[in-house]
């Protein structure tokens, strides 16, 4: 991936929420195809990095680019539709909506009816129990549905760049091996993803590279492979005594 046009430029950011400075002149890169993690422990401002990427917390200082454009200040729904898009933690469905309808949401900013019917067929193909539940309302869907039905949606956007926030969070451990089977297809498929994850096992299994975050600041940044050889890492992320 070394030779890959840069998708994602995060650039010496700083965030804050009121007086709480939370991410610290903060720099990552995700290359065109690339699967990059960002890891860490709790309250270390892995949400607060993909929330000040997608405008939802403007940074303070620093500069997030798209493909080279500087997407800094632009508000959340025009950075969806330049193409960047989150699936949030907690999959956040729209309750009421059936699995349909919530795809149809995602697709909000596709203007040709074809293309988001295409986006529909799509998402079922990638997940045929959703196309089971196409009629069913998405609150009552399992939390593994909930998941299929989040990334589905994100994509019906045609993004980019796809942002994942903790995508295997509150899922049984069989379910959290179908999703990173997903997340690594899309990978095949060429998708340039930017995953967020506490499983730190399994996110190094499926990026190219990762970052890791302690209290706002990148505290090292080397391939997936490397990482997971690292002492320090396998002691604190991998539980490797």
């Amino acid at each position: 991936m070394a030779d890959a046009a840069v998708a994602l430029e995060v650039q010496d950011v700083h965030t804050f929420y009121g007086n709480i400075h939370a991410l610290k002149g903060l720099s990552l890169t995700v290359a065109e195809g690339e699967i990059v993690t960002l890891i860490g422990a709790n309250g270390a401002g892995k949400t607060t990095t993909l929330n000040t990427i997608c405008g939802l917390v403007p940074p303070r200082e620093g500069q997030v680019r798209l493909s080279g454009q500087d997407l800094t200040g632009v508000p959340p729904h025009q950075i969806v539709a330049r193409g960047v898009v989150q699936v949030p933690e907690g999959r956040r469905v729209f309750a009421r909506l059936t699995t349909e309808e919530n795809l149809q949401m995602g697709g909000y900013t596709v203007r040709d009816q074809a293309v988001a019917r295409a986006g529909i067929d799509r998402a079922y193909q990638m997940f045929p129990r959703l196309k089971e539940r196409r009629h069913q309302v998405a609150g009552t869907l399992s939390g593994g549905e909930q998941q299929m039905l989040a990334i589905g949606r994100a994509l019906m956007a045609e993004p980019r760049v796809l942002l994942l926030d903790e995508p295997s969070m509150g899922l049984a451990p069989v379910l959290v091996e179908g999703i990173f089977e997903t997340i690594d297809r899309l990978h095949q498929a060429g998708t340039t993803i930017l995953l967020v994850e506490q499983n730190a096992r399994m996110a190094l299994q499926v990026a190219d590279r990762g970052y890791v975050i302690e209290t706002g600041k990148i505290v090292l940044a080397d391939s997936a492979a490397s990482l997971r050889e690292n002492p320090m890492i396998q002691k604190v992320y991998l539980g490797v005594a």
